[in-house]
């Protein structure tokens, strides 16, 4: 019921629920500090450390060697961080460390695969006849996939493996952060007012960038390795600047931890922006004047030594909330939602493959795919005749070709799709040998998942079989219509083709033609009409009506005529039909302006599309900062 009704709260009412009939301690999670667990290391038992996001046990264990007497500065502590050219340095230090007593610890593992079983040896000749104060410490990142794991089983089995979870929330992030510094720290500049100042809103922000991952790609298009070292190495450069600069430089200050320190992780344009975005709104003059805000009801500390940062922040800030991190609170139903979603696949995943039917009869996994199988080869349409409608049309306009261009991906489709069916199906009859490929389809029949080799061939999805399917039929009928007479439809279902781009740079290319215009002189303009798709009866004269579009992170005000906050648990509000035409660069009017990414699924990342330029009447900032986008399909 909880399920059916409420899928957001879905989560909190499994931890309740383990609570209640198995203890509090399967749902409080407490990392154990390293001390402890460096109780249990000795010469010959390794520490295997496996990295979780935004999680760095190199500092504890520095600052555990500094207690017992090793460091860098003695020359018995090697740090190495493996990658191209390191390999030698790691075993040296290894055999050196084993000879001498030293500590070696050997980072990012997983980066140097081939050289792993020369590790695993080299090991073994380490820890044979060691030094007693000799310690070996490895790191490495968990393979994203059972079949890429590399590491070998000699080097697991002789290691303590320990793992850290990043701290859960906001409130936890910031003292984390803050907890990488001292008393010692805030009074090491002479400028000691602005130093404290700037240090805290870099905890607040290294807490924003390393926690808003949890939301999914409205929080990031692609997930990052935000780490602590990324805030002291800033802190050590803010230092430095400020020692030698008579004002604060925010500029350079900005422009180091955005682009380099925080912004070398960053591989995305739109998240770089972002992390921009953060840093302009964080690290500016409001902030020694006392008038900066976080966020709604945070204002940023005043002058205070260490213990009353920590005080501060439990005292002021405000309930978790994703508007502390700049996000409508709708972005934590959605991140719930699909986090129970994953939850329920893999449940369904695991269980058995056989289901009982009605009145004790029982369907086979067999039957079930037979009927789906035989369900979807029914509906699957006729291949388009490219070459027979090329022949019949003169016109080669630049839509026309975009048409010719669809047509061919949707043959290259259902093609595969019916010859990997019709397989199967032989296969099921006895008539072939079943090989891997038709498992993997057999498979993906009987769980409703959209089988590989078609997700291949097809366009970005989220759907399950079922529902996709649907979808490639509508696809299908909107390219019939199209291509029937070849006269641009009043509408275009912009994300029901195979690439979106193409037609937006058919629109720019069909005015350069008209009016000779330089193509790299030419930009879009989006202009939201007022009306539905089904309110229009013919295309306009100059560019084309871009229909079935939707909003994440806000919603379009018809009466403004502006972009405003969404409603409550309203995710993808519907845009009304947007009128795209090309026009020249310098004639665009770029004030209150948002320019809004578009990305074909609700994965975001490599799905981008195109930026529509929208009326806001707030800074971009608000709408940057809230992840707002334009999806083409949901």
């Amino acid at each position: 019921m909880m399920r059916a009704l409420r899928p957001d709260r879905m989560v909190y009412a499994m931890r309740w629920f383990i609570e209640q009939k198995l203890g509090s301690k399967y749902v409080h999670a407490r990392s154990v500090e390293y001390e402890k667990s460096h109780e249990e290391t000795s010469s010959v038992v390794a520490v295997f450390f496996i990295l979780s996001p935004g999680v760095d046990p190199t500092r504890d264990v520095e600052r555990v060697g500094k207690k017992v007497g090793f460091s860098s500065d003695r020359k018995n502590f090697h740090n190495v961080s493996l990658g191209q050219g390191q390999e030698i340095v790691a075993e040296r230090a290894m055999e050196t460390g084993s000879k001498l007593g030293h500590w070696v610890i050997l980072q990012n593992i997983h980066l140097v695969t081939k050289w792993l079983p020369t590790l695993d040896k080299r090991m073994e000749a380490a820890q044979s006849k060691p030094h007693p104060d000799f310690r070996l410490f490895i790191s490495a990142e968990p393979a994203a996939d059972p079949a890429f794991h590399a590491i070998p089983q000699g080097v697991l089995e002789s290691s303590i493996k320990i793992t850290n979870e990043r701290p859960a929330g906001m409130q936890a992030n910031i003292h984390k952060a803050l907890d990488n510094f001292s008393q010692d720290t805030l009074e090491m500049c002479s400028k000691e007012a602005e130093f404290k100042a700037i240090l805290f809103s870099l905890c607040y922000f290294h807490a924003v960038v390393a926690e808003r991952r949890k939301f999914g790609p409205q929080g990031w298009n692609r997930k990052y390795p935000f780490n602590v070292g990324d805030l002291t190495i800033s802190v050590n450069v803010l230092f430095n600047y400020l020692e030698n600069n008579n004002t604060v430089p925010w500029e350079d200050l900005r422009y180091l931890f955005g682009e380099i320190m925080y912004g070398g992780h960053i591989t995305d344009d739109r998240d770089r922006r972002l992390c921009r975005t953060y840093l302009q709104e964080y690290m500016c003059p409001d902030l020694l004047e006392g008038d900066l805000y976080y966020c709604p009801g945070f204002q940023a500390p005043p002058n205070t030594d260490y213990p009353g940062y920590h005080k501060y922040i439990d005292a002021m800030l405000p309930p978790e909330s994703p508007i502390l991190y700049g996000l409508h609170p709708n972005a934590e139903y959605n991140f719930l939602t699909t986090q129970a979603a994953t939850l329920f696949n893999t449940i369904f995943e695991l269980q058995p493959r056989e289901g009982g039917g009605e009145a004790g009869e029982t369907i086979s996994k067999e039957d079930k795919v037979k009927g789906v199988l035989d369900e979807i080869y029914d509906k699957l349409g006729e291949s388009f005749q490219v070459h027979e409608m090329m022949a019949k049309t003169e016109d080669r306009s630049p839509f026309t070709i975009v048409a010719f261009q669809e047509c061919e991906r949707m043959n290259i489709l259902t093609n595969e799709m019916k010859r990997s069916l019709k397989e199967l199906s032989l296969g099921l009859k006895g008539e072939l040998t079943i090989t891997s490929d038709m498992e993997i389809l057999q498979e993906s029949l009987y769980v409703d998942k959209v089988p590989e080799a078609w997700a291949n061939k097809a366009y970005p999805s989220n759907l399950g079989l079922a529902a996709w399917f649907v979808d490639q039929q509508l696809r299908q009928k909107e390219l019939e219509v199209w291509t029937g007479d070849f006269i641009l439809p009043a509408t275009i279902w912009l994300g029901g083709l195979f690439n979106p781009q193409s037609f937006l740079t058919a629109i720019e290319q069909t005015t350069a033609r008209r009016n000779e215009w330089p193509l790299d002189k030419m930009c879009l303009q989006f202009d939201v009409t007022k009306r539905i798709r089904e309110e229009f009866s013919s295309a306009p004269r100059e560019g084309a009506y871009l229909s079935m579009l939707y909003m994440e992170g806000a919603r379009w005000d018809i009466m403004l005529g502006s972009i405003v906050e969404s409603k409550p648990k309203e995710l993808y509000p519907l845009l009304p039909v947007i009128h795209a035409r090309a026009i020249l660069v310098d004639k665009a009017d770029l004030r209150s302006v948002y320019e809004c990414p578009a990305y074909k699924t609700k994965l975001r990342g490599p799905t981008f599309v195109w930026y529509f330029n929208l009326k806001s009447k707030q800074k971009p900032a608000k709408w940057i900062l809230a992840g707002v986008g334009i999806l083409l399909g949901v």
